[in-house]
């Protein structure tokens, strides 16, 4: 893929992602875990739009992400968000092109940004995930990590926003199908669950450093 949208987080890191992180006192617990090469999927929960800016703040790798088509029509931001290498799904119905660009990311070494469930969660807590994550993983042979994200329900500025990473899981021995993307599926989602609790148990003690679950 190109490597414009590097240039572009280059320019977008230490200026959007500064902002970022003092506007939401991004805290990070477990970057250290995120591999520096090759292809990754990683797979996060979902509540605000603040979260892609959040993920990319605290992430060492550039992300390449998937939107909804629909925030690729608004004017002006379609353009911006497309500068960073985000590209479009069709969301509610199958979408090939979109599940070839998602293969592709991962084939050529690049990490692939997944928010998980689909849409944002408006309870508040970690939602069911979609099978994309774990089917990219699975039809790709690349590790997955769980990156779970809390503070951004309901976000308003200088509210806290912390993230943790958990471990990169590799699925292998599943079978490439319905089948191992469900088991694969319900790995990541107990796995994103036990680090968004794990977050919340941190923003109760004042958000100490700490090592999430592994």
């Amino acid at each position: 893929m190109s490597t414009t949208a590097d240039k572009v987080w280059a320019v977008g890191r230490p200026t959007i992602g500064t902002a970022v992180k003092v506007a939401g006192r991004l805290k990070v617990y477990g970057q250290e875990r995120v591999p520096l090469t090759g292809g990754l999927v990683i797979a996060c929960n979902h509540f605000s739009w603040i979260d892609p800016p959040a993920l990319g703040a605290a992430s060492p790798r550039t992300i390449y992400f998937m939107a909804k088509v629909e925030a690729h029509r608004v004017p002006g931001l379609g353009a911006f968000i497309r500068a960073f290498g985000t590209f479009p799904v069709r969301r509610g119905e199958s979408d090939r092109d979109a599940v070839r660009t998602m293969r592709t990311v991962v084939r050529d070494g690049l990490a692939l940004g997944l928010f998980a469930e689909g849409t944002r969660q408006p309870s508040g807590v970690p939602g069911v995930l979609q099978p994309g994550a774990a089917m990219v993983a699975l039809q790709e042979d690349v590790p997955v990590i769980p990156v779970a994200i809390h503070g951004t329900q309901s976000w308003r500025p200088n509210r806290p926003i912390s993230l943790a990473w958990g471990e990169p899981i590799r699925f292998q021995g599943l079978p490439r199908g319905g089948k191992g993307y469900k088991e694969a599926s319900a790995t990541l989602q107990a796995k994103i669950r036990e680090l968004f609790d794990f977050l919340v148990e941190m923003h109760a003690q004042g958000r100490p450093d700490g090592t999430p679950p592994r």
